[in-house]
């Protein structure tokens, strides 16, 4: 392999390892191992590093994201080279990040040398921090999520959250980098890298050895009614659909659930607007004798006209009281709403039909928790559960319990449903809580406060999973001090790329 093509192949052999650090094709395990290469790489040509982060980062995106092509196709109606477009643009913004981290890399070795790569876990954490915050907000498949298959090293995420094991994958993926890269510090470095797992390992091993201070316990009764997508919002299926979800509620409730829970937008009408509905719902909850809590979308009609939509869910009491509005607060990009959109508009007329086939929701502004049946519970829908400081957010308004309500029958059975499991049950440790998770088509779960799965179904089964769930009234670390790991990691690599100033390289003169 020539000299120049080397640093390209590793970056995008990190790539590849980086997309096999997840779901469904992947295992996390590789995570520990699959930034050597692109490290290795940048140390070897600093120079070339912000086209190495590129190219990892777009190959990562690849292997991560394919499954959004199948999505625009399926269900946007676009075609499909069309959407092929659509998710190789997606995949090149999410390389931005990468590409970034790979620029604030490469400049330090340039100055450091070698060593310089001991850096990486400070602008690697910075840069997810920025993916999560920043342009499209897209935090998915954050490098530490993948430690959910290997969970005593999750367990780090109650103290700094995800971006806390991100952190500490990095470090290792560094420290072996290093020990590839030079000789000199080959022995300290291996080591070093053996110190890290060994005790990150023990006291996440630990924590997993230590009980949970519950304060209560429910018997929950998840929905998964397997509607498929095309059917979802057709009024021909409507009334099937709903009677579909009652008779399994009534299959759990016999199983003794005292807090049913449907997925989103179960119910293909509005709550508020349709008096038939509504009232066969609160029907349901006092005949069950349970809290049904269901995903159902909100219209509001302001003074000044117009209409203002809303991703939702409510809970009803056992007397079939309303005990909980939440609306949703963040939407899905390019599925609930489209950022950038006057850019896009003027991208041409398939751009502009993107556009015009998103729905165009409002996003809520409150983490509203409720009295359930045995403590407070807080509940968020779909995407939002890649979100840390969100379900943090619920947990200090005094949730006891996580609810998440979900719809992933946009995703068949890609990657997708796997990855977003993952990531959702990386809330339940940071919080300390357990997380029930109800999904239109799978994968519904229950997930104890430690990230560990109770129970689960599969992908497109039609029951209901009914299983035991504790409330819990403490607070982890993370709870109390949030994303403050990752902003000093931004702050840090701010000022470490502000310093540098790599040696210019002398000109080769037989390069002309």
């Amino acid at each position: 392999m020539s000299r120049l093509r080397a640093p390209h192949a590793l970056a995008v052999l990190s790539g590849v390892l980086l997309a096999l650090s997840f779901p469904k094709f992947g295992h996390g395990a590789v995570a520990f191992v699959a930034l050597v290469p692109l490290l290795a790489a940048i140390a070897a040509a600093p120079a070339r590093a912000l086209r190495l982060g590129y190219l990892h980062g777009a190959v990562a995106a690849l292997g991560l994201l394919y499954w959004t092509a199948l999505t625009v196709i399926q269900f946007g109606r676009i075609a499909a080279p069309v959407a092929m477009v659509v998710m190789l643009l997606l995949c090149l913004a999410f390389a931005l990040f990468p590409l970034l981290f790979g620029w604030a890399l490469g400049r330090l070795v340039g100055v450091l040398g070698p060593r310089g790569l001991l850096f990486a876990p400070v602008l690697w954490t910075a840069t997810e921090l920025l993916r999560a915050h920043t342009f499209f907000r897209f935090p998915w498949c954050l490098v530490g999520y993948a430690t959910i298959d290997v969970l005593p090293f999750a367990q780090v995420a109650s103290l700094f959250g995800v971006y806390g094991a991100s952190f500490l994958v990095v470090i290792v993926n560094a420290l072996l980098a290093l020990a590839v890269v030079s000789p000199a510090d080959a022995r300290r470095a291996t080591a070093s890298a053996a110190g890290v797992l060994l005790a990150w390992g023990g006291l996440g091993a630990w924590a997993l050895a230590t009980p949970v201070q519950e304060t209560g316990r429910v018997r929950v009764g998840l929905v998964q009614a397997s509607v498929i997508q095309d059917e979802k919002w057709d009024p021909e299926f409507a009334e099937r659909n709903v009677a579909r979800h009652e008779r399994l509620s009534r299959e759990a409730a016999a199983q003794g659930a005292r807090l049913i829970v449907w997925p989103e937008s179960a119910v293909p009408s509005y709550f508020d607007h349709d008096p038939a509905v509504a009232s066969r719902l609160r029907a349901l909850a006092r005949q069950t004798g349970a809290f049904v809590l269901f995903g159902n979308d909100d219209l509001e009609f302001p003074p000044e006209g117009g209409r203002r939509p809303y991703v939702g869910a409510k809970l009803l009491t056992p007397e079939g009281e309303l005990a909980l509005r939440y609306r949703k607060m963040r939407l899905v990009p390019f599925g609930e709403y489209v950022p950038m959109q006057p850019l896009l508009t003027l991208g041409g007329r398939y751009a502009a039909k993107l556009v015009q086939q998103v729905a165009d929701f409002e996003p809520g502004t409150e983490a509203a928790v409720a009295a359930g049946p045995g403590g407070r519970l807080g509940a968020f829908i779909c995407y939002e559960a890649v979100f840390p400081d969100l379900s943090r957010a619920f947990v200090r308004g005094g949730a006891e319990l996580l609810v998440n309500v979900t719809n992933d029958g946009w995703y068949g059975r890609t990657s997708a449903p796997h990855q977003h499991l993952a990531m959702a049950r990386m809330r339940s440790i940071e919080t300390g809580r357990t997380l029930v998770r109800a999904a239109n088509t799978g994968i519904t779960a229950i997930v104890d406060p430690r990230g560990r799965l109770v129970a689960r179904t599969a992908l497109f089964d039609e029951t209901a999973l009914v299983g035991e769930a504790a409330f819990a009234d403490g607070r982890t670390l993370y709870v109390r001090t949030g994303d403050a790991l990752a902003l000093a990691c931004l702050l840090a690599a701010a000022l470490g790329v502000a310093v540098a100033r790599p040696r210019l390289a002398p000109r080769d003169p037989a390069r002309g």
